[in-house]
């Protein structure tokens, strides 16, 4: 991409606002055959107060991300952002690896 392009880019992102944004755990990943191609499960739990009782309550949700280099594995906690929808059920990608477990 040229100059000119790269910075109309950036202007565009800048009036659409910032995109959304989670953080989560992989839950199942391409490596077993048979799966989707470039597509993980991520498993993303938020807290919450409830407003009647003021406990805090966990509630979790699956999101499918796109995983261009399939570089992703399950239990790796990643980042995912909003992005145009790239099948039927596919409206995230992954933008980096936060943590890896050892393995044991």
């Amino acid at each position: 991409m040229s100059e000119t392009q790269e910075q109309q880019t950036e202007e565009t992102a800048k009036v659409r606002g910032r995109q959304r944004q989670l953080v989560g755990r992989v839950v199942n990943d391409t490596a077993n055959p048979g799966r989707a191609k470039q597509t993980i499960v991520v498993e993303v739990i938020r807290r919450y107060r409830d407003p009647f009782y003021g406990k805090y309550v966990k509630r979790s949700k699956k999101y499918h991300a796109h995983d261009e280099r399939e570089e992703y594995r399950t239990r790796d906690l990643v980042e995912i952002k909003a992005c145009r929808p790239r099948s039927a059920t596919k409206r995230w990608q992954v933008v980096r690896l936060i943590d890896r477990p050892q393995e044991v």
